[in-house]
């Protein structure tokens, strides 16, 4: 066996570890960390009056031939869109201390460190000093229905061929825009919070694990998954509803692993139904109400109640709205009984810690001294979870091994810091760089009576619960009533289980990269954050991440040109729409197309359903970016060539759908392959009637 652990340790990650362990006025920081502000709760203690603003920006990559985030299936890429994706940006100043924060909640499978260090540099080149890593706070739904390659980490880019950076500057520059006009947008308003138990929306999917926890501990809980929703409304001060953002946990799983369609899945669909509600939302129009379904501790935690196949639901997109008209419902409750009115400030606390080094004093272990591991995975995660299945079975562990793979991987591989954990990749290890950072944020931000607490993992349910109640604990008698576990947040790094789970080596487990004391290193380094918080203390700022901007490697093929018969042009239609469709069928018609990686069409759409006025003009009535209607791009091997390729545009229609005349239009760019300029097209099915 090698014990690698102790040879690798940086004194950096060392001293922080300790550093985060005493506590932030501990004699032994550097003066300047020791220097304490005054403490500004009391100047906030009444304070109902707050700055707000919102805003919505499209974040949606390319929609064809780029390798999916989140189920890591190497055959699983984009041919369309069913529901765009969204940056939904709330910035919440405080008057009574001067302080602001910006909260993202981002329709993406993970929200990956080299997007927030972009997306903070670019903000400061717009904004000056107005914002940082400290007061930013960038978090992904989960939906593992985005296209992938934006990460600069060599792991999470493995199925898409590398670096993507068209997908990349889709999402930090709409992260960016959304921050900054909810920046401009910002006027005096109130916020109220409200939660509630929402049951029936979510399983456990990993319930043996769970059963491992501690029998009290589990008998403090009526149910095996978190069911808290917890929802904070934002109002101007004129009576404008400007939006909510709300916080539940639940995979964004409900589309399976064959799924080619781009969607913010379960999460992206709730927000749209919200929003549509609120006044409907338009390609290019105004976001003039947002409202962001945002994650929580959901590591163990499935939408697909009733099963399915290939991870998602019995039938993808039923099983995603129904999941999504769950959450609505719950959040518009909490939305109409939401009276209680927020008072208090603003405050944030945020550090670097280094995770495969970390002393863990044993007070937050066993009663032993313990120390975080360099990051690796375990068998186990190969064989994925109930929501995407991969190869092999889960629970294979050291202290069972039943075959001759994890009789070697146990022997030979596996350290004595991972534990029960047969080790299948060791991403720490790798050179130059590790495949997986190493170097994370943690961040603690309080709004009034809110806490958020802020990760770049995916914490299990109980994880979840023992993580809160130590943050809870350090800010009693602060006036916190509410503590939230904001996963997926600032940067990933995958899951987190407790050290109970950890044995188990389920799927959740066997993805606890830096080991079977990660929870308690969580614990450890949000003691000293949330007692900073609470006294006016300052943090250290901890190690630098890396920034491998310039490190990164991209195989993915760009498009070279766009070829069609001669007898067609661009737009034209290849199978048109029937004369006539009733309620409930599904009106459909084919076109000859461009790529769309010639034109992302940010802020607008590749389809429109429409109808007819009584004037003559046509009106839309479904795009792609509320989930209404498909678009579906798929490459035509037409002779010669293999550069031509069809779009076809699927709209169930709605059983509500008024009757009259109605038709699909196709929007696209195509590239000439004589010069590489990129042209515009569309092409429109013939009217047909809805009866």
């Amino acid at each position: 066996m090698r014990k690698r652990t102790a040879r690798l340790a940086p004194v950096l990650g060392l001293l922080l570890g300790s550093v985060l362990a005493l506590g932030p006025g501990h004699p032994g920081l550097p003066p300047a960390a020791r220097a304490a502000t005054p403490p500004v709760a009391d100047a906030c203690a009444d304070s109902a009056n707050f700055l707000v603003g919102a805003a919505r920006s499209d974040i949606t990559g390319p929609a064809a031939e780029v390798g999916m985030m989140g189920y890591a299936q190497v055959a699983q890429k984009t041919e369309g869109i069913h529901l765009r994706l969204y940056s939904r940006a709330f910035v919440i100043a405080s008057p009574c201390n001067g302080r602001r924060v910006a909260i993202v909640s981002a329709d993406l499978g993970e929200l990956f460190q080299a997007v927030k260090q972009q997306v903070v540099e670019r903000l400061r080149a717009k904004l000056g000093d107005v914002y940082s890593d400290d007061n930013v706070l960038l978090s992904a739904t989960h939906t593992h229905a985005g296209p992938g390659g934006y990460s600069h980490y060599t792991l999470y880019n493995l199925t898409t061929l590398g670096f993507v950076p068209q997908n990349f500057e889709a999402i930090v520059s709409g992260i960016v825009d959304s921050i900054v006009r909810a920046n401009d947008r910002l006027a005096e308003g109130t916020l109220r919070l409200a939660s509630g138990d929402l049951r029936g929306a979510s399983a456990n999917r990993s319930p043996e694990a769970y059963l491992r926890n501690p029998e009290s501990e589990r008998a403090r809980y009526p149910d095996d998954v978190d069911p808290r929703m917890t929802l904070l409304r934002f109002t101007r001060a004129d009576g404008q509803e400007l939006g909510l953002i709300n916080w539940f946990a639940v995979h964004a799983t409900s589309l399976g692993n064959t799924n080619p369609f781009i969607s913010g899945d379960n999460k992206g669909l709730a927000s749209r139904y919200f929003e549509a509600g609120e006044g409907g939302l338009r390609p290019g129009g105004p976001d003039t109400f947002v409202a962001a379904f945002a994650n929580a501790n959901e590591g163990d935690v499935t939408p697909n109640l009733l099963g399915g196949t290939n991870g998602g639901g019995a039938d993808d997109f039923e099983s995603t709205a129904l999941a999504a008209r769950k959450q609505y419902d719950f959040a518009a409750h909490l939305w109409a009984t939401a009276a209680m009115p927020v008072l208090g400030g603003v405050d944030y606390r945020h550090t670097y810690v280094k995770m495969d080094a970390v002393d863990v004093a044993p007070a937050f272990t066993d009663g032993a001294p313990r120390r975080t591991c360099p990051a690796t995975i375990g068998v186990s995660m190969l064989a994925g979870a109930e929501d995407g299945p991969g190869f092999g079975a889960e629970g294979a562990t050291c202290e069972s091994v039943h075959d001759l793979w994890n009789q070697f991987t146990c022997s030979l591989v596996t350290t004595p810091c991972q534990a029960e954990k047969p080790i299948v990749l060791e991403m720490g290890a790798m050179k130059p760089y590790p495949w997986t950072p190493e170097v994370l944020p943690l961040q603690l931000v309080t709004v009034g009576p809110l806490a958020l607490v802020a990760v770049p993992f995916e914490l299990t349910t109980m994880a979840g619960r023992r993580l809160r109640d130590t943050v809870r604990a350090q800010l009693h008698g602060t006036g916190v009533t509410d503590v939230v576990i904001a996963g997926l947040s600032n940067a990933y790094a995958g899951y987190v289980s407790t050290r109970e789970e950890y044995a188990r080596q389920d799927y959740e487990g066997a993805s606890t990269h830096f080991g079977p004391w990660t929870l308690a290193a969580l614990q450890q380094s949000f003691t000293g954050l949330a007692g900073a918080l609470r006294d006016g203390a300052p943090v250290s700022p901890g190690p630098t991440p890396r920034d491998l901007r310039k490190a990164v490697v991209g195989l993915q093929p760009g498009v070279v040109f766009d070829d069609k018969y001669l007898w067609v042009d661009f737009g034209d239609v290849a199978e048109e729409a029937k004369p006539a469709y009733a309620r409930g069928d599904t009106a459909s018609a084919t076109f000859w197309s461009g790529h769309p990686r010639n034109n992302l069409k940010t802020g607008g759409t590749f389809l429109r359903v429409q109808r007819r006025e009584a004037d003559g003009t046509w009106r839309d009535v479904a795009h792609d970016g509320e989930g209404g209607a498909r678009y579906h791009w798929q490459r035509e091997y037409c002779v010669p060539t293999l550069g031509c390729s069809k779009v076809r545009i699927d709209w169930p229609i709605p059983a509500d759908t008024a009757p009259g005349t109605y038709r699909l239009v196709h929007e696209g760019h195509w590239k000439s392959g004589w010069d590489g300029r990129v042209h515009p097209y569309s092409g429109n099915s013939r009217p047909f009637t809805v009866r």
